[in-house]
């Protein structure tokens, strides 16, 4: 990220945005600051300085939300005008992103930690393919089945939208995860109602406005800021809402899914993960040590689908260890707006002190300390929530083998054999994302298969593809994935039209 870019950025739409009194709301199609509501600062977590604040939202804009979205569902013609035009709207919205992929991607750098260059070259165009993608999976998409083969009948099937649909987001990836999920219910004809986490609603908020040039009709999307209990559950509890999706932690999603569960609601959960790397020792240690640093360094760790438990086998065990410690040693800690910054801050104070704990933790349960992670001021943001990536070894009953830390912070465990191997793998109540490493394609397939894992990736991990389902089974997540037409089919539900010939 070159300076010129940085100054252009200073100087851009992004300290407009953040010099706004307060970030309002979006619903109805209108920008939306509700009298007397409460607010939350918004902290940039590389120097903890507030950057703004945001209203905290509560049941009463809920309500408005979910009012509006049904509104727009039943008169806004979102739902029944031509496919083409709906598509060719997305589209427009995917052609603003990736223009304004500079302020998305720094206040999303600013809002979270990560480098900004990633976010700027990586995230933000991602996320515009979203769109793009299931515009044209619309486009293709036959929402007619063929005649249904029924004696006496003259049936036919068709999937049509619910109408409005809530979804409650994370602060690990706002943007991305916005668009992966809100993509797919809008393509398919559906309204939204959007709850970002209120640690990050920064380029949510900004989507808005975007939304807006779009020429999506006001209703369509709406966007209420917040604390969970406050904003988040009264999305699920409300009658107007015909489909909900959540994504976060199990504790959360349990409590999402009973009140869902009450009111009979469909249920799209993607939770939380503890990913495996399985290490073969015909693999190439050193790359692969560099390679799995790498992933868990990536987002500093905050990945739900990143691989934390490291499975070595025996023969190159020692070998593995040393490798992966170096490449661990040589990550560029640092401002996220930092040139060389190759991994930034965790999201907040309460994050790092939690990702500590659980290595006294490990600690405590007779683990190894490996590489070890400490609290961490670098120069000029001395201030802000930095750590050390840390590594652990020992046996697979330790804690931090066991359950997700949510930061650079891996476990590594030997195995001899392939049988064993798998066992340990699927010893996790998690089921989000494993990889296996190994030259021998044959088993590296064979292993895979027997992973019990919404996502079986070989010799890379954090694979990402639009058309390659993405999803996670036991605590990992229930009721479909993201990214495919699996995807779009999920945001619309079965009719069944008949009539008796006789």
């Amino acid at each position: 990220m070159n300076a010129n870019l940085k100054e252009s950025i200073s100087e851009n739409a992004v300290t407009q945005f953040l010099g706004q009194e307060t970030v309002p709301m979006f619903i109805g199609g209108q920008f939306v600051s509700p009298e007397g509501c409460k607010t939350i600062d918004v902290v940039n977590p590389s120097n903890a300085e507030k950057l703004t604040q945001i209203f905290a939202g509560n049941a009463t804009q809920v309500d408005q939300a979910c009012k509006a979205a049904d509104k727009a569902f039943k008169t806004s013609n979102w739902a029944t005008m031509p496919v083409e035009q709906r598509s060719a709207l997305l589209m427009k919205l995917a052609d603003l992103i990736e223009e304004n992929a500079e302020t998305l991607g720094a206040l999303e750098s600013l809002d979270v930690g990560k480098p900004l260059a990633g976010a700027i070259e990586g995230e933000i165009p991602f996320s515009a393919g979203a769109f793009r993608y299931f515009a044209q999976v619309a486009l293709d998409y036959d929402k007619y089945s063929d005649p249904l083969d029924v004696d006496g009948m003259d049936s036919h099937y068709v999937r049509v939208p619910y109408g409005v649909c809530g979804f409650i987001f994370p602060w690990n990836f706002p943007f991305l995860l916005l668009a992966w999920g809100t993509s797919a219910a809008l393509a398919a004809g559906n309204t939204v109602v959007v709850k970002p986490a209120e640690l990050t609603s920064l380029s949510t908020l900004y989507l808005c406005k975007l939304v807006k040039e779009a020429g999506i009709p006001d209703g369509v999307f709406n966007v209420v800021t917040g604390y969970g209990v406050d904003s988040g559950m009264p999305i699920a509890e409300h009658p107007l809402v015909r489909k909900m999706a959540f994504t976060g932690s199990p504790e959360v999603g349990r409590m999402i899914a009973e009140t869902c569960g009450r009111n009979l609601l469909p249920l799209k959960l993607e939770l939380g993960g503890k990913g495996a790397a399985v290490i073969f020792d015909d693999v190439d240690v050193k790359e692969t040590a560099k390679s799995l640093a790498e992933i868990i360094t990536s987002n500093t760790g905050q990945v739900c689908c990143t691989a934390s438990r490291w499975l070595v086998h025996e023969n190159i065990y020692e070998e593995f260890s040393s490798e992966v410690s170096k490449a661990l040693g040589k990550t560029v800690i640092g401002n996220s707006h930092g040139d060389s910054t190759q991994m930034g801050p965790v999201v907040s104070e309460v994050q790092r002190q939690r990702i500590l704990g659980y290595q006294q933790k490990g600690l405590d349960q007779n683990a190894e300390l490996v590489v070890e992670g400490k609290a961490l001021s670098p120069e000029g943001s001395e201030d802000g929530f930095y750590l050390t990536p840390s590594l652990l070894k020992g046996d697979s009953d330790n804690i931090c083998f066991k359950e997700e830390i949510f930061g650079p912070s891996a476990f590594l465990v030997s195995f001899n054999d392939e049988d064993s191997a798998i066992d340990i793998v699927n010893s996790s109540s998690y089921g989000l994302a494993n990889s296996v490493w190994t030259k021998d394609l044959d088993r590296a397939k064979r292993v895979a298969e027997k992973m019990v894992v919404g996502n079986a990736w070989i010799n890379a991990h954090n694979v990402f593809a639009y058309g390659l389902p993405y999803g996670g089974v036991n605590l990992s997540g229930m009721g479909g994935g993201v990214n495919s037409l699996e995807t779009f089919e999920d945001y619309l539900r079965g009719q069944t039209v008949a009539r008796p010939l006789t």
